[in-house]
C-alpha cells in the first residue's frame, strides 16, 4: 500500500447537503421557467438520485412519468436547455450561502494542504456548481486548491461506472493506492472501488441505509476525523 499522497472529494452530498435544498429547488426553478409542471418533492428526488447526472436524471424522469415529452423530437435540446436554467438557478442560490459545507470536511481539507496532501475532486455535477459552491461555503477562489477536478461530462459514463475516478487518476498521475476517495452514496462508493481505491463514506441524508459494503469506513460525517485518523 502506498503512503497516502492524494484526498479525492465527492460534492454533493460529501462536501455539502446540496441535494434538497440546493438542487431541487433548482431544477424546479428550471421546469417552471420552461412551462413543464414537473415538480419534484423532497421524497421524489430521493428516489431520482439513484441516477446520477442532472441530465440523465431528467431524462429517466421523462421516460417514466411524462411519455409525451420523452417522445418529443426536440427533447434533447429541451433537457440541454433545462439543464442549463438548472445550473444557472443552482449558482445563483449557492451564492447567497445558503448552503454549507458539511462538519469537519473544511477543516480536513485545511489539515491536507498543510500536510502537503493533493486535493482532488471526482463528481457528475458542472464545474460550475462545483466553482459556485467551493467559492460561496469554503474559501473564494478555493477551487484553485484543488489540483484535478473531474466533473459534468467529462466521461461520458457516470457514476456508479468509475470512469471519472479513472479520469482523475490519469491527471493525479498516481496510483489509486496512494489516494482515498471520500464519498456519501453507495454509487460513489461503487465508482472509487471500481477503480481500484479505498473509500471512506459519510453517511449523507439521502443516503442512509444504502450498501456501503467494501467502504474502508463509513462515518456520520468528518467531524473528529484528521489525517491521522483516515483509514490506511
Amino acid at each position: 500500500m502506498n503512503a497516502l499522497q492524494a484526498l479525492i472529494f465527492d460534492v454533493d452530498g460529501t462536501l455539502a447537503e446540496t441535494e434538497r435544498d440546493g438542487h431541487r429547488p433548482a431544477f424546479n426553478a428550471a421546469f417552471a421557467e420552461h412551462g413543464l409542471d414537473w415538480h419534484w418533492d423532497a421524497s421524489l428526488y430521493g428516489e431520482l438520485l439513484a441516477i446520477t447526472g442532472g441530465k440523465e436524471r431528467m431524462r429517466h424522469y421523462a421516460e417514466r412519468y411524462a411519455p409525451e415529452v420523452a417522445a418529443r423530437a426536440d427533447v434533447d435540446t429541451l433537457i440541454r436547455q433545462l439543464h442549463a436554467a438548472k445550473t444557472a438557478h443552482y449558482v445563483r442560490l449557492v451564492g447567497t450561502g445558503h448552503l454549507a459545507l458539511r462538519p469537519g470536511v473544511a477543516e480536513l481539507i485545511a489539515e491536507a494542504r498543510a500536510a502537503g496532501i493533493r486535493l482532488a475532486i471526482a463528481t457528475t455535477t458542472s464545474p460550475e456548481n462545483v466553482g459556485a459552491l467551493l467559492d460561496a461555503s469554503l474559501a473564494p477562489g478555493s477551487s484553485d486548491w484543488f489540483e484535478v477536478i473531474g466533473a459534468g461530462d467529462v466521461v461520458a459514463a457516470k457514476k456508479p461506472a468509475p470512469d471519472i475516478y479513472r479520469w482523475v487518476l490519469d491527471r493525479l498521475a498516481l496510483p489509486a493506492g496512494a489516494c482515498l476517495a471520500i464519498e456519501d452514496s453507495e454509487n460513489g462508493l461503487r465508482a472509487a472501488l471500481g477503480a481500484g481505491l479505498r473509500c471512506l463514506v459519510t453517511v449523507g441524508e439521502y443516503t442512509r441505509g444504502q450498501d456501503f459494503s467494501g467502504a474502508a469506513a463509513v462515518l456520520d460525517s468528518l467531524s473528529d476525523t484528521s489525517l491521522v485518523r483516515l483509514p490506511s
